[in-house]
């Protein structure tokens, strides 16, 4: 037992570590080859914040894990909006003013409802993946273009901006890039491994240790990037980085195991856990579309959000 946590441990910190190596390389990178700040944040900074997430996934599949890979997927945008965003409102109240998230937030409720049709059969297909792949693709390609041709200022342009590694030479930025790339999948593979005997020691399924262990520490580098962006007054860069990895995760990330190893999948992931992910992704939308002119989480908001999240967890370990 004492070997598996030491197992899960190292390799959560190693991923959250090699993670955050990866971002800082392909980010200073692309500033460096001239791409907008915006572009960047839009892309490479979201699709490294779910990096582990994708490592873990790809991971799992391989091993046969499909129920972990669906897991830590639902169970990390769960964590994201309850958990994350319960624990950075509760700083302080969180106000949003970009357009661009005003167009992501709608498209990551939609893409949550596809993914759920998609699965509600119990089984993730190949199809299925291509899917959500295609989706995936099509939504960053509008998001992309739209931010290139719009004129507009957008305040999370600025955010962006302050966010983006400056004056790092290619050598270095290479050099993390190559290291995040290699890591990531050790540490992933060390991640699983470990809470899967962790698992097998005290009788949880493969989703619900996907749902709970593993997607919380996942979930570890948004934590950090919201409090962050919102200690240095940065609010909508720090919702920003919760909308982008929850789109990224629901379409890219569950796409992956239905990809690389199609299989049926644990009733309750496609009932119970799906209308979690629904329940939390509507209320934020809500939160933050219907809240007037103001537009903004408050504390009491964050409150009800990480209350939400212990009694989620309470119902998974109860229902074991």
């Amino acid at each position: 037992m004492l070997f598996n946590i030491f197992l899960l441990a190292s390799g959560l910190a190693l991923l959250v570590w090699s993670a955050d190596k990866f971002v800082y390389g392909a980010a200073a990178f692309a500033r460096n080859m001239g791409l907008p700040p915006m572009l960047i944040g839009l892309t490479i900074v979201a699709m490294g914040s779910s990096a582990p997430e994708m490592f873990v996934a790809a991971t799992a599949a391989l091993d046969g894990m499909t129920d972990t890979a669906i897991g830590n997927v639902l169970g990390s945008n769960i964590a994201n909006i309850t958990l994350i965003l319960g624990i950075t409102a509760l700083l302080g109240s969180i106000g949003v003013s970009s357009q661009t998230l005003m167009r992501e937030i709608p498209m990551m409720l939609g893409a949550t409802v596809l993914a759920g049709y998609l699965i509600h059969d119990g089984f993730l297909s190949r199809n299925d993946g291509l899917i959500l792949l295609a989706v995936f693709l099509a939504l960053m390609t509008y998001l992309i273009w739209h931010a290139l041709n719009n004129k507009q200022q957008d305040p999370l342009a600025q955010e962006a901006d302050d966010e983006v590694p400056k004056d790092v030479p290619n050598a270095r930025a290479i050099l993390w890039l190559l290291v995040g790339i290699i890591l990531l999948p050790l540490s992933a593979d060390l991640m699983v491994d470990g809470a899967v005997g962790i698992a097998k020691a005290f009788g949880l399924s493969d989703l619900v240790i996907g749902l709970s262990i593993i997607a919380v520490g996942t979930s570890l580098p948004e934590l950090a990037a919201c409090v962050a962006g919102v200690l240095k007054k940065e609010d909508d860069l720090a919702i920003g980085n919760i909308v982008g990895s929850n789109l990224f995760n629901i379409l890219a990330v569950l796409a992956i195991p239905g990809l690389l190893a199609p299989a049926a999948i644990d009733a309750q992931a496609s009932t119970r856990d799906f209308y979690m992910v629904l329940a939390s992704s509507s209320a934020l939308a809500l939160l933050v579309l219907t809240t007037g002119r103001k537009r903004e989480l408050q504390r009491w908001h964050g409150a009800v959000l990480l209350i939400s999240f212990v009694a989620y967890q309470l119902l998974l370990f109860k229902s074991v």
